[in-house]
């Protein structure tokens, strides 16, 4: 349907997308929402929802190719919705345009008795995972879904956990027991049947077998587990089953104040430490209007590459060790274990030393801190050349990684794919260059990229990030400015120390937002940061309380474990286990 964009009370400023969908779609078609994010957010309807989508992603010059995120909210028990249409729940579509280096948000209202949306995953295949991850914790439904079942909760699961009625703690219920037919219920569900994953058990040449690899199986990195199908040791097909590590940390961002839910985004990533409590702290920075000093800034850069070294150089060792390579790991993991002496000695803590705070980070850097990371850097570009010969020179890890588990652009794109694995096919984009944060465009550093998107181009392309890393944390260093590590700021969690002590009030205030939290302005923001793995966003909304009213994470491992049947059909299961090393991931991220 055609309108007359001349009509319609697009605001000033407004990116020129928001004209060519008014176009397109006609004045009565959209809503648009201020938030705090700046992300252009529009309420469209159901029914013109996939002509949108497709417009965006195919017909518009400069396209939003890549499906960043899809959420859901459950509105029934939010009170501050002035200006927004009626809805009971929000289903949320995050699209990314590179090519204009800009986002869109697009929202459908829904009622609790008409709960259903068409799919979107005949357009973009990494809607899949997200329709059925939105479907299990809302029970929104997706009409035209090839497989809309569990994916996170268990096939037995009464209710969806996100919904604002479901209990949030166990001791919310009676205590846990099953009885023997209910047992055998639970046994049942368990059981492997092909034909409910779309696999058959024979062709007209031979009989297939069937493979779990995982769920506990050392190269599958965590509680993970994969179906295979094989005609001889070729794979046929592959289907990820995850969930074993769910914890419900966005049903926990419900519960916790938001300065108490900084230590549950330590363990999302738990390789990448505080770089995930970055994109949380700034969505609440900006919900807030904080300021963040520049010292403060400087710091957290400095510490988030601290540990993409950590986290890349856990990758480094396990890539070599799951091709056949031992000896790497034990020196990477004792690299690794100096960096982490560098964080304990600045935070006091090494894997989750949840040091970033709301307006700055915990404590300022102590004396002398600058002399263990002045000699890392010495020490440390030696180690990685040596790495290099052992390593990336080896003729036989070539031999099994080059050519193997390879995707172009467009298909990583098509999957959602983003950081050093989208990078790997040629794509240098970086969102620390592209969207700079916390000041990261005060700093020189270079987009490592490679050409043929293969499990060695994959492994090449951290090697490299590595020594950008080195570069950056040397420029902290070098420039580390004077002032405040955290703003004075009243929403700031905590405050200051000479803050709290000023007066009655101040330390009155103190108190407040440290046991109940900081009451936090209404509104929606969403931040990006360029994690270990690939792009990290929270997603947050608050409905003017203590606590947070949805928190979304939108993590990179989800979407990226989604390509395994794409990447290692027709390949050997030793190819497998080359892929699942290259992909770089850890589970609680994928099941959070």
């Amino acid at each position: 349907m055609d309108g007359n964009a001349d009509n319609i009370d697009i605001p000033s400023g407004a990116p020129q997308i928001v004209r060519e969908l008014a176009e397109r779609t006609g004045i009565n078609d959209f809503t648009i929402q201020p938030t705090r994010d700046g992300i252009t957010t529009l309420w469209i309807s159901r029914l013109n929802l996939r002509a949108n989508l497709r417009y965006l992603k195919l017909q518009a010059a400069s396209p939003y190719a890549l499906l960043f995120d899809l959420t859901a909210v459950d509105e029934r028990q939010r009170t501050h919705r002035q200006g927004l249409p009626d809805s009971e729940f929000t289903v949320v579509y995050h699209l990314l345009s590179f090519d204009r280096n800009e986002d869109i948000r697009l929202k459908v209202a829904l009622t609790e008795a008409d709960l259903s949306l068409p799919t979107i995953s005949d357009m973009w295949p990494s809607a899949n995972w997200y329709e059925r991850e939105v479907w299990d914790m809302f029970g929104i439904v997706f009409d035209g879904h090839p497989h809309l079942k569990r994916i996170i909760m268990p096939p037995t699961w009464q209710g969806h956990p996100l919904r604002k009625d479901h209990y949030a703690r166990a001791t919310e219920m009676e205590p846990f027991s099953l009885s023997d037919q209910q047992q055998d219920i639970e046994q049942d569900a368990l059981r492997f049947v092909p034909e409910d994953w779309g696999m058959r058990r024979q062709s007209e040449d031979s009989d297939f077998m069937f493979l779990n690899l995982g769920p506990n199986h050392p190269s599958v990195h965590g509680v993970f587990r994969i179906a295979l199908q094989l005609d001889g040791e070729e794979i046929v097909d592959a289907l990820p089953d995850i969930g074993y590590h769910h914890r419900g940390a966005e049903k926990m961002g419900e519960r916790q104040s938001w300065h108490t839910y900084i230590p549950y985004t330590d363990r999302v990533d738990y390789l990448g430490g505080s770089m995930n409590n970055l994109p949380y702290v700034l969505a609440v920075e900006q919900l807030a209007g904080i300021e963040v000093p520049e010292r403060a800034q400087v710091i957290r850069v400095m510490i988030c590459e601290l540990y993409r070294l950590a986290s890349h150089l856990l990758f480094y060792g396990t890539y070599a060790q799951d091709v056949g390579q031992m000896s790497p790991i034990f020196y990477m993991f004792i690299d690794r274990e100096k960096v982490f002496d560098i964080l304990e000695s600045i935070s006091g803590a090494r894997m989750h030393s949840s040091y970033f705070r709301i307006g700055g980070v915990a404590m300022d850097l102590p004396k002398g801190w600058d002399k263990r990371i002045r000699e890392f850097i010495d020490y440390f570009p030696a180690r990685l050349n040596q790495y290099d010969k052992l390593v990336l020179k080896n003729s036989t890890l070539k031999r099994r990684t080059q050519g193997v588990g390879a995707y172009n652009t467009a298909e990583a794109i098509d999957w959602s794919v983003t950081g050093p694995n989208l990078r790997a096919t040629g794509l240098a984009w970086d969102y620390r260059k592209a969207r700079p944060y916390s000041g990261y465009e005060n700093f020189e550093f270079e987009i490592p990229t490679a050409n043929n998107g293969d499990c060695y181009d994959r492994c090449t392309v951290r090697v490299e990030e590595m020594r950008q890393s080195l570069r950056i944390i040397k420029q902290c260093v070098d420039n580390m400015p004077e002032g405040p590590h955290k703003a004075y700021h009243p929403l700031t969690t905590p405050p200051p120390k000479d803050r709290t002590l000023h007066d009655i009030e101040t330390l009155i205030q103190h108190f407040l937002n440290t046991s109940w939290g900081p009451v936090i302005p209404s509104g929606e923001a969403s931040v990006t940061v360029e994690a270990t793995k690939g792009l990290n966003a929270y997603y947050v909304t608050s409905d003017g309380g203590t606590m947070s009213y949805r928190t979304r994470i939108r993590t990179p491992s989800f979407p990226h474990l989604q390509m395994i049947p794409m990447m290692c059909r027709g390949m050997m299961v030793a190819d497998l286990i080359a892929i699942l090393a290259s992909i770089d991931f850890v589970m609680a991220d994928v099941d959070r």
